[in-house]
């Protein structure tokens, strides 16, 4: 696994001991950057099941200013902070350890929009409807932001959630990359 454009491209990054986390592969990675934009100007990035971190780095690396990191796991907020650390990102970023919906509600209270939101859970744990709707319910997705959830294939998330709607969906062996902005 490593950051694959950017400013900090090739740089090796570690993975969440054990198997409770199931980091993005290299391929699927590359594929969401080239479909959101391969290089950004600024913007808050929100990587809330951050596992390694991957996704979130993977934005800085390729522009974003700021990225918060949150996973539930003790061990992945760890790996989050030392492969921050490798990439000399300490100073851009926010990790939490913290539950998905408590740390969407606790954003709320920042009155914070995001440009990027990167949804990638367990599979076996999606709950991703129910986020999204937070998301973009509450506004923290910026007007012209996206939402990128990565699923299982056997997930069919609807067209339409809330204020946002479905507007491209990938797949990638048994991985699906969908992705939601506002009407």
């Amino acid at each position: 696994m490593r950051v694959i454009s950017g400013e900090k491209r090739g740089l090796p990054l570690k993975a969440v001991p054990g198997t409770q986390t199931r980091p993005t592969t290299d391929k699927v990675k590359e594929s969401i950057f080239n479909i959101i934009g391969p290089y950004f100007t600024g913007g808050l990035v929100l990587d809330l099941y951050a596992g390694s971190g991957g996704l979130g780095i993977e934005a800085l690396s390729r522009g974003a200013e700021k990225a918060i990191f949150v996973d539930q796991n003790r061990k992945a907020v760890e790996t989050v902070k030392g492969n921050l650390e490798q990439c000399q990102y300490t100073e851009k970023a926010e990790v939490y350890r913290n539950d998905a919906t408590r740390a969407l509600k606790a954003l709320l209270k920042r009155e914070i929009t995001f440009s990027y939101i990167f949804l990638d859970p367990p599979y076996a744990k999606q709950n991703l409807v129910n986020e999204i709707s937070i998301v973009l319910d509450h506004n923290l997705l910026h007007s012209d932001g996206k939402i990128v959830c990565e699923h299982a294939t056997s997930v069919s998330l609807p067209d339409e959630v809330g204020l946002g709607s479905k507007i491209r969906s990938d797949t990638y062996g048994d991985t699906t990359i969908t992705i939601y902005t506002y009407k």
